[in-house]
């Protein structure tokens, strides 16, 4: 066996999980975040209802174009562990796939913190919780997410059926309230000193970019090249539906500056006003807890592949759980909350996902171009589909945060550099061979 190639003697049995549990439901709790519960009043109140489904189109038009591309990649190989990093890296190979395989690690592990820090602010609404040090509460969520992803995904997964009955419950009582009160309707912007449409695109951007969670859950599932076009796919078309109602009866409940000046301003329509506070705890903690399964599954494929070194693939006598990863993620994780201001950190992590969209939408596009022989997938989608996905991640990415989108470029780029001095090898066919064959049988005999 090739020094590069990952093992694989556990993958029958970490292969556990079905499509609704292994995908469907961790993006869906995921994409209806705290922006969902906190941020789509503001969007509707600054943009109206009319920009606000420009916006949720465009935002998940882009996530359905990557949700494409990543569904012909995986259905062209025998997918294992490491979501978008194994992809990446069995297509381009691992000096690309580490450049973006480090980040999106990186990213994963620092939005446990971000969605943890983003769950205490929400709850100092609560007079207790307003009392004590939000870093102090925020580390002790930290710490039990660590110890629910050490114990196994299996108790994980289960625990998100609960926080999804809670998201449906916190649904069901907006959509209920305010019934016979409606107002004459938001549906042209109103924008704010300094805010345009773009800049309400930024903020509601991240909500889209959930469909990572159940990606990087590839080495759990009892099929992925089956699971992951079928739940990615879904959780994309049926969130898009709830932002659009969620946007569309904002838009005729409240005027636009009460939703402008009031996060919590789905409490104000919703029939039973507790269960959206409730909403905003399942939401972010269902995020955390996406996120803390997901990081440690990506930073264990990377090392198996000695992109980083081989001590932290170990599952520490779990026969299924990278334990060694967990434990480094809740560290980072605790570290960056006891940095306490994420306002820097959190563009940074937007634009590492979309650059591994993007490269996804791009890994397919190639495949198609070169016509890599390796590459024939049983969900088959057209060359300009993974292109406009490309388009529109790069886009996104410099109109979002331009600066960030440098540093997340510079980042990758420095990496790929790195693991190409360092040689290293694979026993598979990327991309690359891929082209030199086309070339191989394409050039003119002499």
């Amino acid at each position: 066996m090739s020094p590069a190639e990952p093992v694989t003697g556990t993958q029958a049995t970490t292969a556990r999980f079905g499509t609704f549990a292994g995908v469907f439901t961790p993006n869906v709790l995921t994409i209806l975040g705290i922006i969902l519960f906190l941020r789509t009043g503001w969007v509707v109140g600054q943009a109206g209802f009319y920009g606000a489904l420009i916006i949720i189109l465009t935002a998940n038009a882009i996530s359905f174009l990557t949700g494409l591309s990543l569904s012909a990649i995986a259905t062209s190989m025998d997918v294992k562990a490491g979501g978008n990093y194994y992809l990446i890296s069995r297509s381009l190979g691992l000096e690309i796939g580490g450049a973006i395989g480090i980040p999106l690690y990186m990213s994963q592990a620092i939005s446990v913190a971000f969605y943890v820090i983003g769950f205490t602010e929400a709850m100092r609404v609560l007079p207790l919780v307003a009392e004590l040090d939000p870093r102090i509460i925020a580390t002790a969520v930290a710490l039990v997410f660590v110890v629910i992803a050490y114990v196994g995904a299996d108790f994980a997964l289960k625990i998100q059926y609960f926080i999804l009955a809670v998201l449906v419950l916190a649904l069901i009582s907006f959509f209920t309230g305010g019934w016979g009160e409606t107002i004459r309707p938001n549906l042209v912007p109103q924008y704010s000193e300094g805010v345009s449409f773009w800049v309400v695109f930024a903020v509601f951007f991240p909500a889209v970019t959930g469909i990572e969670v159940g990606i990087s859950l590839s080495g759990d599932l009892k099929d992925p090249s089956r699971s992951i076009p079928l739940g990615t796919i879904a959780s994309i078309l049926v969130t898009a539906v709830i932002y659009v109602g969620a946007a569309l009866w904002f838009a005729y409940q409240l005027p636009a500056d009460e939703l402008i000046a009031d996060p919590y301003a789905m409490q104000k329509v919703a029939s039973v006003p507790q269960l959206i506070l409730a909403g905003v705890a399942a939401s972010t903690l269902s995020s955390a807890l996406g996120s803390v399964l997901a990081a440690p599954r990506t930073l264990q494929a990377v090392s198996r592949d000695r992109v980083v070194p081989r001590w932290i693939a170990s599952n520490l006598g779990s026969p299924t759980e990278p334990r060694m990863a967990v434990l480094i993620t809740g560290a980072l994780a605790v570290t960056v909350i006891w940095m306490g201001d994420l306002d820097f950190v959190a563009p940074i992590i937007t634009m590492f996902f979309l650059n591994t969209y993007g490269m996804v939408n791009l890994v397919g596009a190639i495949e198609r171009m070169v016509g890599n022989p390796s590459f024939r997938p049983r969900f088959r989608v057209p060359l300009w589909v993974s292109l406009f996905g490309a388009l529109g991640c790069y886009g996104a990415m410099f109109l979002i945060n331009a600066p960030a989108t440098v540093a997340a470029i510079l980042v990758s780029y420095g990496i790929f550099f790195a693991l190409s001095r360092r040689s290293m090898g694979s026993s598979w066919g990327d991309v690359r061979r891929g082209i030199w064959t086309c070339l191989l049988y394409t050039s003119p005999s002499p």
